[in-house]
């Protein structure tokens, strides 16, 4: 039987990350992080008690982000991210089986390499190699 890999992030995208921080934050009570530029201006959510490494405390539920919505409509939807233990491999599944992998897997500092891919559908998902 193959390997099951979880979902374990999502990412979903904002015209107004302070206006949508602001939004999860008072309906949800999520913890927003806004990150600068040097990390493309992303916000990570946190949607339930985390570690000092901001991983989830209880099973059962992921984290997220949010990212600047794209002027071209390319990554204009919700997503989630799927962890593998090497997206290289994961890559070449991908492609084997009918997805389109968007560009190359490239590393998230301190968390991992990540890449996007078109599954048989047409969503748009990802995938994160964790770093050890």
């Amino acid at each position: 039987m193959k390997k099951m890999n979880p979902v374990v992030h999502f990412e979903m995208p904002a015209n107004d990350r302070k206006r949508m921080a602001e939004f999860y934050t008072n309906v949800f009570g999520w913890q927003a992080n806004m990150m600068g530029e040097e990390m493309g201006n992303y916000v990570t959510v946190a949607t339930g008690e985390t570690d000092e490494n901001r991983m989830p405390l209880k099973p059962g539920f992921i984290n997220g982000g949010f990212y600047p919505r794209p002027e071209d409509g390319s990554a204009d939807v919700p997503s989630v991210v799927i962890a593998v233990d090497d997206i290289n491999e994961a890559v070449r599944e991908v492609n084997s089986h009918g997805g389109k992998v968007i560009g190359e897997p490239m590393e998230i500092p301190m968390v991992g390499m990540y890449v996007s891919f078109v599954d048989t559908e047409g969503n748009r998902v990802s995938l994160l190699q964790p770093k050890m």
